[in-house]
């Protein structure tokens, strides 16, 4: 999607999901700041924060966790979340775009190196 993201996490060990969040916002902000810096300066300027903590703001200050705490539930979030570009128009099939999980459950293709079936 071209303005947010959906991903489903499993917290292993003794790492609390605050902590997971902190450190994948702050490690992709980064990467984001150093991409626009050098291939697009000029987007880097929609990002400047208002905020005294901070010179450029990526991510929404609160994201919306939801627990996955039945089977049915899960199911139902990963449906949604492979459709999520179909149904923006983005393309025809889930497993069409680049960018989800879609194709990984429809034929194997995990080019992330990344994913996990949920029934394994």
């Amino acid at each position: 999607m071209h303005n947010h993201i959906h991903i489903i996490w499993q917290i292993k060990g003794a790492i609390s999901i605050s902590e997971v969040q902190k450190d994948f916002f702050e490690t992709t902000a980064k990467k984001f700041k150093a991409d626009l810096e050098l291939n697009h300066p000029q987007v880097l300027k929609l990002f400047v924060s208002t905020k005294k903590d901070r010179a450029y703001h990526f991510w929404k200050r609160r994201p919306l966790p939801v627990d996955l705490y039945t089977p049915a539930v899960f199911e139902q979030k990963v449906d949604y979340i492979h459709n999520n570009p179909v149904s923006a128009g983005l393309c025809e099939l889930p497993e069409q775009y680049s960018l989800s999980s879609a194709r990984y459950y429809y034929d194997g293709t995990d080019e992330s190196e990344m994913l996990t079936h949920y029934n394994l």
